[in-house]
């Protein structure tokens, strides 16, 4: 099995923390690599039934434990009521806490105890192009994504269980994430709703046609796209600027292409030349999400649309937009017109098209066409 070497580095930390990522991207794997004093696996049915029974077990277990202790407690929000003693370990101990879990929604919902501060908000996500290397294939992350399980499979050519793996992960989901945590009553509805809005991705999200397609209140559609994000399966992108109206109508991208593909039911066929462009786009934006986050940037994100203009992404500084990427996975021509439109409202933020074929720079139309992997080195500069 392939090995990579992961962005999010935790053995040197100091502080204790939050890791939260969507399931199988590799979370407990990275815990398990680290020392220390004690650790909680709330994965096992008997640790979480033992201390959903008695919780205050842990604050006896944390004296027991000498002063400075690093303590793991991996998917914390199955016992949220454990982040109270948390507090006490470190307060009164000194101790350190990595507390791993996929569902920060359901924390903040249930008024748990999120620290006060005393703890980072680290996240882990699918594979990036810089932990995978030479073996990255644009090809396969858009076919089949990028958890780490799913790529490696497709790396070693077993196709067929890389589906297999793929399509029970959504159905765990639907299961687990969804059902087991209560947070959404109408499983039914739910199943219905993440079918059509996995049809909407990376599209301007409508929420009328949405709720008229599944069958369910625009209002539940809204609570199921925030159940979506709270599980940290994919998050809006809202156009630029502060207009109310605007605002209504985001853009919504999931979080892996192949988990997309599955839930639209495509994976036993090859991605068509259109739906090619909206995976790589959602590959693109997620990537460069990613390298945000393991930086710790400050950049805020948004599309920029003007009547029948649009530009992909706008990345900002705590002033002004700094640069515009358009995502292109073959790009032949682009519109004169929206260039213009752009650079009339953007006079000094460079654009550039990131490119899913290109292996060198060149200028299209006056607009610089870079490979996909020298654009996201180009916003990882910034």
């Amino acid at each position: 099995m392939n090995l990579f070497s992961r962005n999010l580095r935790l053995e040197n930390l100091d502080d204790s923390a939050f890791i939260f990522g969507p399931r199988m991207t590799g979370k407990t794997t990275l815990l398990q690599k680290l020392k220390a004093d004690a650790y909680i696996d709330l994965l096992d049915p008997e640790e979480e039934l033992r201390y959903k029974a008695h919780p205050g077990l842990l604050k006896q277990e944390l004296e027991a434990l000498p002063a400075g202790a690093t303590i793991i407690i991996d998917e914390v929000q199955k016992v949220p009521a454990l982040l109270n003693y948390a507090q006490i370990g470190i307060d009164r101990f000194q101790h350190r806490f990595l507390l791993s879990g996929s569902s920060a929604g359901k924390l903040r919902r249930g008024g748990a105890n999120l620290l006060g501060g005393r703890a980072l908000d680290l996240k882990l996500h699918p594979l990036t192009y810089r932990e995978t290397g030479e073996q990255f294939s644009i090809e396969l992350a858009l076919q089949y994504g990028t958890l780490p399980r799913m790529f490696t499979l497709a790396l070693e050519k077993k196709i067929e269980q890389a589906k297999g793996h793929l399509s029970s992960y959504v159905t765990t989901y639907i299961k687990e994430e969804i059902q087991a945590e209560a947070l959404a009553r109408n499983i039914g509805a739910f199943q219905r709703f993440i079918a059509v809005a996995s049809q909407a991705n990376a599209q301007v999200i409508e929420f009328a046609n949405i709720s008229r397609d599944c069958s369910v209140p625009a209002s539940t559609v809204k609570e199921y796209f925030s159940i979506l994000e709270d599980t940290l399966l994919g998050g809006f992108l809202w156009p630029f600027g502060h207009s109310e109206r605007k605002k209504a109508r985001p853009k919504f991208y999931f979080f892996d292409c192949g988990v997309i593909r599955a839930l639209q039911n495509r994976l036993s066929d090859p991605p068509t030349r259109h739906e090619e462009g909206f995976l790589f786009e959602t590959w693109f934006i997620n990537e460069i999400a990613r390298l945000h986050d393991y930086a710790k940037s400050e950049h805020a994100f948004s599309f920029w649309r003007e009547k029948n203009h649009e530009i992909d992404i706008l990345i900002s500084d705590s002033r002004k937009p700094v640069l515009a990427i358009e995502c292109k996975i073959n790009p032949s021509v682009i519109s004169a017109a929206t260039i213009k439109a752009f650079k009339n409202r953007f006079r000094d933020v460079p654009l550039i098209i990131a490119s899913g074929i290109d292996k060198r720079p060149r200028i299209l139309q006056g607009i610089e066409v870079l490979p996909w992997a020298q654009a996201l080195e180009r916003y990882a500069a910034l």
